[in-house]
């Protein structure tokens, strides 16, 4: 008589349970992934803004105009020009988006989604940046406000949605 091999039912379902555990302890890590993986992008975003900036303001003081609002600085040898408030950047999506490099739209509204790699929304002396996919209304986004004249711009991230 042949002795026949392979796996007890019991056996089957033990491995089936820990495969079960590892994957419901796993799954949560790849999953975040792409969250991490937003914010690592606006934080890029954040720092190319601050980068462009220093560059604009060095700019702007050498031409005298970092205490001046509503002056011009030439980014480029092209002549390619942004419009400055005491020196740095002012927040308008015309302006950022000469800064950002990318795929950059403006969007209509807090409620339209980014259908290009950035989406801009005008504000009042701001400029909220929001990724593809996303739209302003949603808490995923980058907050650029407009230096004032006894501050720099700021940079606030808000990343609960994303």
């Amino acid at each position: 008589m042949k002795r026949q091999q392979g796996f007890t039912l019991i056996e089957l379902v033990v491995v089936i349970i820990i495969l079960g555990i590892l994957a419901v302890t796993a799954a949560p890590k790849f999953i975040n992934l792409q969250t991490d993986a937003r914010i690592a992008t606006l934080k890029g975003a954040k720092g190319a803004l601050q980068g462009a900036n220093a560059l604009v303001y060095s700019k702007a003081a050498l031409s005298s105009q970092e205490n001046a609002t509503g002056g011009s600085v030439k980014i480029d040898s092209d002549g390619t020009t942004v419009t400055t408030e005491y020196g740095y950047v002012a927040a308008t999506a015309a302006d950022l988006t000469k800064i950002l490099e990318g795929d950059v739209e403006t969007l209509a509204d807090e409620a339209t989604a980014a259908t290009k790699e950035w989406g801009l929304i005008n504000g009042t002396d701001e400029v909220k940046v929001v990724p593809q996919g996303f739209k302003g209304s949603q808490n995923c986004y980058l907050l650029y406000s407009e230096a004032a004249s006894d501050a720099a711009p700021q940079y606030a991230i808000t990343d609960t949605g994303c």
